[in-house]
């Protein structure tokens, strides 16, 4: 969660490097510092809080040098502070680290260096790498690097600097993203490529357990066996302007209009894609599919689970990915897992995957990353069309991870014979009019942003939906919370009555989305319920005919299969929860607490 980047080459690394810092800062912001080999020594930057913090710091305490490497912090081991900040330096000032994951046996390894006379300066479990390093150093910063990762037991990214080969920058990969840029000045580590691409669109993907040693005339690569790889550089095809704000006020709100696009080009990728793939895998192999992921890419498998189920006649089964593993799923050679991840480098979501396969499954994948852990290692991967996203709370990824289980629904279902292929079509054909229907929506963001301003009081906001409506309403809830800090429940409509009607009183908001014809009446009951309580009504539905009174306002959404509506109610919730949290003033791009990609458990 935490993010990475080094440089080693011509230019001054420390501009080159806060630069870097500022487009990770979604993946972890307590604290950031940098350190840089010059005058024969390191000099090391590091400051609790947001980035400008360091730039601040920096301004008053300039530093230079062609070597370095930064890192912004999302604190697990010890609170944010200045002292446990990253780099970290062993206590000789030899080596100096900086780290993403987690080291499990780090009080070992701290205890078992401490009866050796080694001190330590923070609480973090990183510093132990930095003073392992030193411990074990010989000369041979490779041949020290093998040794440490031989000890650590969890996940680590890491870069590394060492005193003895002051013109190295070393790095090596084991569970958490890392990649390599080439460019003719110089070349990078960076947990990202947006950290990166302003300077390249080159890189390298390290596997887990390689080792990447980078000089500014080149890079080389190996194994943990010390074994030379030969690697191919790919090539980054979306621009540097897209990891930019264009004049936005905030990512979310950028990459929320930027939906239209990404449904289009993700249609379009995925389409003949699917139909490949399905020619290589026989559906009919498998006796049911279990779609797990986390967060919001759980949210989308919910919402898939309903579209499966209706088209393929096939039970479907939605997993939380953090559990997957621990409840002894029931899966076997027979059964489809299908993972869900924007980053492809989701921890609970990997351990989900290789925990399938350990059991015989076949695994799918639905990723927005060329080259991540789940991609390489997953049976069949599909590609979202979605570029970069940096908001913290995902909105593009999220719609393009829809409109790919869609098009697999629908495959799936022919595939099987429960579609004929007129049908099938059909609903192709709706699934195409998607964007065409998100940017009729997205015209209308003065009336979301209207209504997102007389909400900023509430306390609490109910969701609540019916079928495939409420797998939505789940998404909504989650995105308000997220960035608004506003506390937000979703429910199923016939729950209510079951004890959720108890929380509600004068002045709640319940927020209802009704798009599914033959419980249209259902839900409008249970609004009935909740505004003789004393509730208020934003309601989200394709029927003309909704009332709009001082106790229930409507939101007229685009006509589709119910099945799809998904992706039309997720734009009104995304815009309303951007617009709440705007008006509360909330720092939208990077909510308290939370990273983009979470690489740890």
């Amino acid at each position: 969660m935490c993010g990475i980047i080094g440089y080693v080459g011509a230019q001054d690394a420390v501009p080159i490097i806060v630069d870097g810092l500022k487009k990770l800062e979604y993946r972890g912001y307590d604290s950031a510092g940098i350190a840089v080999y010059a005058n024969d020594g390191f000099s090391v930057a590091k400051q609790e809080g947001r980035l400008n913090a360091l730039e601040t710091r920096l301004e008053e305490q300039p530093l230079f040098g062609h070597l370095g490497i930064g890192h912004t912090r999302w604190a697990t081991h010890g609170e944010p502070s200045d002292v446990n900040s990253h780099p970290h330096i062993g206590s000789q000032n030899k080596i100096a680290i900086v780290h993403n994951g987690i080291i499990e046996n780090y009080k070992q390894l701290k205890e078992y260096l401490e009866r050796r006379g080694v001190s330590f300066a923070s609480q973090t479990d990183s510093e132990v790498i930095a003073q392992l390093a030193e411990y074990y150093h010989r000369g041979n910063i490779l041949d020290t690097v093998i040794k440490v990762t031989g000890r650590l037991e969890g996940s680590f990214a890491l870069g590394i600097m060492c005193l003895d080969e002051p013109e190295t920058l070393i790095a090596v990969k084991k569970d958490n993203p890392l990649i390599v840029g080439v460019s003719e000045h110089g070349n990078f580590i960076a947990s990202d490529v947006p950290a990166i691409l302003k300077h390249t669109n080159k890189v390298y993907y390290l596997n887990d357990k390689e080792i990447t040693i980078l000089r500014k005339d080149g890079v080389r690569f190996f194994d943990f066996d010390k074994e030379e790889l030969q690697k191919t550089p790919e090539t980054i095809t979306w621009s540097f302007d897209s990891a930019e704000k264009g004049g936005y006020p905030h990512f979310m709100l950028k990459e929320i209009m930027e939906q239209p696009k990404i449904m289009r080009d993700t249609i379009n990728n995925t389409s003949a894609s699917v139909r490949e793939a399905m020619n290589e895998l026989d559906i009919t192999q498998f006796n049911k599919i279990v779609i797990t992921a986390c967060g919001s890419a759980y949210n989308a498998g919910f919402v898939a689970k309903y579209v499966f189920e209706r088209l393929c006649r096939f039970p479907v089964e939605v997993e939380l990915a953090s559990e997957f593993r621990y409840k002894d799923p029931i899966v076997d050679e027979r059964t489809l897992v299908i993972l869900v991840s924007q980053s492809g480098e989701t921890a609970d979501t990997i351990a989900a995957m290789r925990e399938a396969k350990a059991r015989g499954a076949h695994t799918l994948s639905i990723v927005n990353v060329v080259g991540s852990a789940i991609a390489k290692e997953s049976d069949i991967c599909f590609y979202t069309a979605a570029g970069p996203e940096i908001a913290v709370a995902t909105t593009k990824a999220f719609s393009a991870q829809l409109v790919v289980l869609y098009i697999l629904a629908i495959e799936f279902a022919l595939r099987l014979g429960k579609l004929t292929a007129d049908d099938s079509d059909k609903l192709t054909a709706e699934i195409a009019l998607l964007p065409d229907k998100v940017e009729t929506l997205l015209s209308q963001v003065d009336t979301i942003q209207k209504y997102a301003a007389s909400c900023v009081g509430y306390k609490s906001i109910f969701f609540i939906g019916r079928n495939i409506d409420y797998a939505i309403a789940m998404e909504g809830s989650l995105k308000l919370k997220e960035i608004s800090y506003i506390h937000s429940e979703a429910y199923a409509g016939g729950e209510l009555k079951h004890g959720t009607i108890s929380l509600i009183e004068e002045e709640t908001l319940v927020v209802a989305i009704a798009n599914c014809e033959r419980l249209y009446p259902k839900i409008i009951s249970n609004v009935e319920q909740v505004i003789s309580r004393g509730a208020k009504v934003l309601l989200l539905s394709n029927f003309e005919n909704a009332e709009q009174n001082d106790h229930q306002s409507h939101i007229l959404l685009p006509p589709t299969v119910d099945l799809f509506s998904p992706s039309l109610s997720v734009i009104v919730l995304q815009l309303f929860s951007y617009y709440v949290a705007a008006n509360k003033g909330a720092d939208i791009d990077k909510p308290r607490n939370l990273a983009k990609s979470v690489t740890v458990e």
